[in-house]
Formats: structure tokens, C-alpha cells, sequence
């Protein structure tokens, strides 16, 4: 009866001899699966040792391994050998020209959109400013009611609104992420955060409109903030955004959740020269209705804040010099790989 270990010494010459023999590549992987794989013989060799007497497990263990390194040592020299002959073999090709370039790898990038949403957001953390989200798909007292827009309120029919079969809706601005950044701060200011994000308009799409597309609001509030403050802080916002020096003007305007609400419009400037461009229309903002701050757990009698509202779709249009808002959503290669 043979021994385990003339075993060993027979699977052990047999496995370098194949090894040796093999033509290819794929032929020494086929050789190492099948010397070395769980359901050859030197698999079922090794389940044998349990069998063995207790003095003779650990020397048969280590003929065991050291055959083991021998065939190690053997694949990979052979591995080797092959690889080489292969390189050898393209080198040699007339066709092959090892200093040509290789082919560019194509690499993904940012789009307009998402730069743009990223520096503001850059922008605003520096100045102490909060990141918050909230879900786009919104409850009708989120959008509406706690905004100061009840049902029979006129300023629901400036939002063309998609209904769900549930009864809520697609948020219509950023607005209620403000109002639950207000509530999780449970009554308690500060409270400086701004909300970027995806909203929805029942709009027919067109140059200037898109049924989505993307804002940015912000919001602060605090003991003693004023209208000066939103417009300071907006002023230096926008400095940076552009990286120029800005005037910025306000003008009076409707929105039901401020109180008093504008529109404030930008230059930039070169002071050094005393040049200006001309006034451009940014973005709508004012001081928080009382309504809204009761709405979100603080008191108005002691706080104040402002909030605004910008399109990050138009500040990427005006960057780039896009003339059509609907390239935004369209996914389309040849409008993307521009930037």
C-alpha cells in the first residue's frame, strides 16, 4: 500500500512535469486548476492528514508545503516566460508601434449645473451657513399653507403645480426645506441655511422655461437681522460668485412668504476705473413673514431673518453663454461634453 508520503512524491513530480509541459497560457491556468483545485488529488491528500498518526502530521506537513513552494515557484516562473514571449512577439510586429500614444480615455466631468450649485454651496458654508435638503416630492401644507399661501390665496395660481394622486404635489420651490430647517432647530435661532435643489412647474417648455429645473434658497434668521443684512450678505455672495466686484440695488416685489419682499438686481463694477455694466435681475428676496416664522416654531417679536431665492440654471446659462434653458435636462452628449 503507498504511503501519504510516496503519495506526495508522485503528485509532486507529476504536477512540475505538466507544469512543464504546458504550451500556453490558458493551458498552465487549466494545470494549476487541476493540480491545485478543490477537487483534485492534492486536495484529497490533504484530507487524508487528519488520518495520520499523531508523530507523523507535522513532518508530512511540511513535505507539504515545501512541495507546495516548489510548484508555486514553477507556475510563476513559466507565467513569466509566457508573458515575456508575448511582448516579444507584439515588439516584432511591423504594425506595432510602441511609441505611438495610446488612445484617450475618455473621462467623465461636472455638469454646468452641478458646478455651479457646488461653488454656491462653497460659498455659503464659508460664511457659516448650513447645507440642508428636503424631498421633492412635498405635502400641500409644506408648499403652500405653512408659506403663507392657503387654498383660496392668489399667489397659487403664479405656480403651476404637479398634482399627485395623493394629494401632494412636486415641490414647487426649495421654500419648505427653510421651514423645516426652522422646525428641527425647535424654536431656537440662529438659523443659517440654504437649501439647493430639483423643483417642478407644470410649465410648456421653452427658451426660458422648463417643467424642471433647479434653485437655491437661503434663509437667516436671528435677533436684530434687518434688511441691511440680507443685503450685505447677498452683495458679498455674489462678489464671490462672479469673482468681480458688484453693486447690488433692491427693488419692492410680491412674494407671500417676506414681508417686505424685492428683487434685487447686480453690476459689476471696476472701481478702479469706474466702469459699470448693466443692472441685471438675480434674484427674489425679503424679510421673513411673521406667518412663516410662527409656522416654523420661532417668535417674531423676538427674531427676524431674510430669505431669497435664486435659479442655478440661469447663473450656469449666463456663465457659458446658454441661450436655451431646455439643454439643461436634456441629457443630450453634444451640449455636455462642451464643458
Amino acid at each position: 500500500m503507498t504511503s501519504p508520503t510516496e503519495r506526495l512524491e508522485v503528485l509532486t513530480a507529476d504536477a512540475l512535469e505538466k507544469i512543464r509541459s504546458a504550451a500556453d497560457e490558458p493551458g498552465l491556468e487549466a494545470v494549476e486548476k487541476t493540480v491545485l483545485g478543490r477537487k483534485g488529488d492534492w486536495a484529497q491528500l490533504m484530507r487524508g492528514i487528519g488520518a495520520l498518526a499523531p508523530e507523523e502530521r507535522g513532518p508530512f506537513g511540511k513535505a507539504v508545503n515545501a512541495a507546495k513552494e516548489q510548484i508555486a515557484r514553477l507556475l510563476e516562473e513559466r507565467r513569466e516566460a509566457f508573458v515575456g514571449e508575448r511582448l516579444a512577439q507584439e515588439m516584432g510586429d511591423a504594425s506595432f508601434d510602441p511609441s505611438e500614444p495610446a488612445v484617450p480615455v475618455a473621462t467623465g466631468h461636472l455638469h454646468p449645473i452641478t458646478r455651479v450649485r457646488r461653488e454656491v454651496e462653497a460659498i455659503f458654508l464659508s460664511m457659516g451657513f448650513d447645507v440642508v435638503d428636503g424631498p421633492e416630492v412635498e405635502t400641500e401644507r409644506f408648499n403652500f399653507d405653512l408659506l403663507n399661501i392657503p387654498p383660496a390665496h392668489p399667489a397659487r395660481d403664479l405656480q403651476d403645480t404637479f398634482w399627485l394622486e395623493n394629494g401632494q404635489v412636486l415641490r414647487t420651490h426649495t421654500s419648505p426645506v427653510q421651514l423645516r430647517a426652522m422646525i428641527a432647530r425647535g424654536g431656537k435661532a440662529p438659523v443659517r441655511v440654504i437649501a439647493p435643489g430639483r423643483v417642478f412647474r407644470n410649465e410648456q417648455p421653452d427658451r426660458t422655461h422648463e417643467h424642471t429645473f433647479h434653485q437655491v434658497e437661503g434663509l437667516m434668521v436671528d435677533e436684530g437681522v434687518s434688511v441691511a443684512d440680507m443685503k450685505g450678505v447677498l452683495g458679498m455672495f455674489l462678489s464671490r460668485l462672479f469673482g468681480k466686484d458688484v453693486e447690488v440695488r433692491l427693488r419692492p416685489h410680491y412674494f407671500p412668504f417676506v414681508e417686505p419682499g424685492f428683487e434685487l438686481d447686480m453690476r459689476p463694477v471696476d472701481r478702479k476705473h469706474g466702469e459699470r455694466d448693466e443692472w441685471l435681475e438675480m434674484l427674489g428676496c425679503g424679510m421673513v413673514h411673521p406667518t412663516v416664522l410662527r409656522a416654523g416654531g420661532l417668535d417674531p417679536e423676538r427674531v427676524s431673518g431674510f430669505a431669497f431665492g435664486m435659479g442655478l440654471d440661469r447663473v450656469a446659462m449666463m456663465r457659458h453663454g446658454i441661450d436655451d434653458l431646455r439643454w439643461m435636462m436634456s441629457g443630450d452628449l453634444r451640449f455636455l461634453q462642451q464643458f
